[in-house]
C-alpha cells in the first residue's frame, strides 16, 4: 500500500525539483484532455504531457457525459474570471479512450450505465460502452454539439498493447 508517510517522500522530491514554479492556471498548450481513470492509462504519461501543458479530465471509461459537460461549463467559466472572456487562442479537446477498459465489463450493469450516461437503459447502444473507436467517435460527436464555435475536437485510441495511440477522429474545428 502506498500511504501517506510514502507520498510525503515522494512529494518532498517533486518539491526539490520545482517544476511547479511559475505554472499559470491556463494549460500553455491550449489542450483539454478526456480520459479514463485508468491507472494504466495516465493521459499525461501516455501523450508526453508536461506539467502545466493540459487540463486533464478523467472518469469511468474517458466519456464525455453529462457530468463532464457540466465540468467543462465550470472551467469555462475559470477562464473567465481569470482572463475576462473566452480563452484567446486555439482551444483543443482530446477524448482519449483506449483498449481493455474496463467500462466494458459494466455493460452487464445497464442501470448503471444508464445513471452514468443519464440516458434511458434501452438507449445504452448508442452509448458504444464495448467499443473504444465507436466510443470515441460519439464523445467527439457529443462535444461537437455542446462546445463552442471554433475550438478543436479530437478522438484518440490508446492501445494498453503496444503503448501506441490512434487517431480516429483528426482535429478538427467546431462550426456553428
Amino acid at each position: 500500500m502506498i500511504d501517506t508517510d510514502e507520498l510525503t517522500k515522494r512529494n518532498a522530491g517533486f518539491a526539490d525539483g520545482g517544476s511547479f514554479a511559475d505554472l499559470k492556471l491556463m494549460p500553455s498548450g491550449s489542450l483539454a484532455v478526456i480520459g479514463c481513470v485508468d491507472p494504466r492509462v495516465d493521459p499525461s504519461d501516455v501523450l508526453g504531457l508536461k506539467l502545466g501543458e493540459a487540463a486533464v479530465i478523467r472518469n469511468v471509461g474517458g466519456r464525455v457525459t453529462p457530468e463532464t459537460l457540466r465540468t467543462l461549463e465550470m472551467l469555462s467559466k475559470v477562464v473567465q474570471a481569470r482572463t475576462g472572456g473566452p480563452r484567446p487562442g486555439d482551444v483543443h479537446y482530446a477524448v482519449l479512450h483506449h483498449t481493455d477498459c474496463g467500462i466494458t465489463d459494466l455493460a452487464a450493469f445497464p442501470e448503471l450505465l444508464a445513471g452514468y450516461f443519464e440516458v434511458p437503459a434501452g438507449d445504452l447502444p448508442a452509448e458504444a460502452v464495448t467499443d473504444p473507436v465507436a466510443a470515441v467517435r460519439v464523445d467527439v460527436d457529443v462535444l461537437k454539439q455542446k462546445l463552442p464555435t471554433g475550438v478543436f475536437v479530437s478522438g484518440l485510441v490508446y492501445d494498453v498493447a503496444t503503448g501506441l495511440i490512434d487517431v480516429v477522429v483528426p482535429p478538427a474545428r467546431v462550426e456553428a
